[in-house]
């Protein structure tokens, strides 16, 4: 018994920290962050083959919260304590394992990807109060029910293309919402909670997605991002 209440703990962090990749996911996007403070990040492409994960062309310069990341709400289990948590409005990208439902743009569909064309009335839902939280929606046909909104035919053309991130999938309000790829503003400032590149290295990576290989997102600061990782995953890869 006294062995048992010993070994506890450790069975615990591990259940805990199991990286909950399913089987058939033959693609990952990995971020990996500076730190839990910084914006700067870099993002590599990785496909399994057999049972060896192997990277996929060069990592890609990006940029995330202004204030960096924070533990979200995806298919991983609960941080540690202490470490930060995404807040909605609190300027902090998701850190976790996120899935990757749909893409979206302004123009037509090239992709092997469920696409979802934005026009002047698509609104991503940001109010926590709204029975909409957290979803796209076309602000002609659902009645208005929320203060706050994310354009998605953005003006300035940061959202012309993007890639959904499926961050607090049950919509828990205040536990942030609209979370997407997106492409980088010319100055390469930070975003307030998105991951943001270079417009052509996002196309790039969008047409790489194939939905058959189930891609996920993994996306944490460097000093954590081994807690998410396939069991057979070489971290020297990540250099």
């Amino acid at each position: 018994m006294r062995l048992l209440r010993l070994f506890l703990p450790m069975i615990f962090a591990l259940e805990l920290w199991s990286a909950p990749i399913p089987s058939d996911t033959r693609q990952l996007l990995i971020v990996v962050g500076e730190g839990w403070n910084s914006p700067r990040a870099k993002l590599y492409r990785f496909e399994r083959r057999g049972t060896k994960w192997e990277r996929v062309g060069p990592p890609i310069h990006v940029v995330v919260g202004k204030r960096g990341m924070g533990w979200g709400l995806g298919l991983h289990t609960a941080p540690r304590k202490g470490e930060p948590v995404k807040r909605e409005g609190d300027r902090r990208a998701p850190a976790g394992v996120f899935e990757l439902p749909f893409l979206f743009g302004e123009g037509k569909d090239h992709f092997r990807y469920p696409y979802r064309r934005m026009t002047d009335s698509s609104r991503c839902v940001d109010d926590p109060r709204s029975r909409n939280y957290n979803r796209v929606v076309d602000a002609n046909r659902v009645p208005r029910d929320y203060r706050s909104s994310e354009r998605m035919k953005f003006p300035s053309g940061l959202y012309r293309y993007g890639i959904f991130v499926d961050h607090n999938p049950r919509r828990i309000p205040g536990r942030g919402s609209c979370i997407f790829l997106h492409i980088r503003k010319p100055s390469g400032a930070p975003t307030v909670g998105c991951t943001a590149m270079e417009r052509p290295a996002l196309v790039h990576v969008m047409k790489w997605l194939d939905l058959k290989a189930h891609p996920l997102l993994i996306q944490a600061p460097r000093s954590v991002i081994d807690r998410l990782l396939p069991d057979n995953f070489q971290l020297t890869l990540l250099r």
